[in-house]
């Protein structure tokens, strides 16, 4: 999640007027299945809505019909804060497409007044099956200054404690923080499975990354004209160590940047990396669902 906690921070009510708009048309459809690796289902539900809900009773399920309908077939819904985390581990245990994963975000962690507090009860959420990752953590240096980097960097390192307790993916928060972000990894010991959510790294820093096994999950981002840098990584990222989100309602991939974004939309990212790595988008794809799955699945 790109977090908009900054001093002074925006309203939710000044956030949802920036996103206003109509979600974009749905993407021709992938040839074969693939999951969104990191959405906030409750922030797009809340600020924005779902695409063709309507008045939908239960936007979740009209959010993954959408979705499911275009070829994204399974969510993972990443939490924030103590509240998100909760509501993302119920809803996992309610609908068979969505598995969760529990934190604090980064820029979160300074904020708190019971920081210990708060980990106990992201630990006890991790205990849970169907909550599959620990994260989003990490270190963030553009929201967050020297003054709350001490209370970050406590927090990533009892969440990488959590994850590897309990056996879960860590789902990693990197904003111009990379060196710190592999400090930390290497002084703790990372888990098994890490995902490097919305990679924002070059090339260099993919290798880093690759050589010591992560899995780099790109955004809406690498459809960005700017982001060249970003394409060449993925070029250098092997197909088995690739995943795709979409960080909704953030990061709408092209040509509907600045628009809401949804899970539905991962087809344009996906086809993206496609071009990036010279790699056939059905096996592309397989690639992406095999990879998900072994991160964060079964899902059913």
């Amino acid at each position: 999640m790109l977090s908009l906690m900054s001093q002074p921070t925006e309203s939710r009510s000044q956030r949802a007027a920036r996103r206003a708009g109509e979600f974009p048309p749905a993407p021709e459809p992938l040839p074969r299945p693939v999951l969104d690796s990191h959405t906030h289902l409750d922030i797009t539900v809340s600020e924005v809505g779902v695409p063709g809900a309507g008045d939908a009773a239960d936007p979740v399920t009209a959010a993954i019909d959408v979705a499911t309908a275009v070829g994204v077939d399974r969510l993972v819904q990443v939490g924030v804060d103590v509240e998100s985390s909760r509501w993302g581990a119920d809803v996992a245990d309610r609908h068979p497409a969505v598995l969760a994963t529990v934190a604090l975000h980064p820029n979160e962690a300074p904020r708190l007044a019971d920081l210990d507090a708060a980990l106990r009860e992201i630990e006890s959420l991790a205990a849970r099956d169907r909550v599959r990752g620990v994260g989003e953590t990490g270190m963030d240096f553009f929201r967050t200054g020297d003054d709350g980097r001490a209370a970050q960097e406590e927090s990533f390192r009892a969440h990488i404690a959590i994850a590897k307790r309990y056996a879960k993916t860590l789902v990693i928060h990197d904003r111009d923080a990379h060196a710190d972000v592999l400090r930390i990894l290497d002084d703790e010991g990372a888990p098994d499975t890490v995902v490097m959510h919305c990679f924002s790294g070059d090339a260099q820093f993919a290798a880093e990354c690759v050589r010591r096994g992560y899995l780099l999950s790109f955004a809406g981002t690498v459809t960005f004209a700017s982001a060249g840098s970003l394409r060449e990584a993925a070029a250098l990222t092997p197909l088995d160590q690739i995943l795709v989100e979409t960080d909704a309602p953030y990061l709408t991939p092209m040509p509907y940047r600045g628009r809401p974004n949804a899970s539905y939309l991962i087809p344009l990212t996906v086809r993206a990396l496609a071009d990036a790595t010279g790699a056939d988008l059905d096996d592309l794809c397989a690639a992406i669902s095999a990879t998900g799955e072994r991160a964060f699945g079964p899902w059913h």
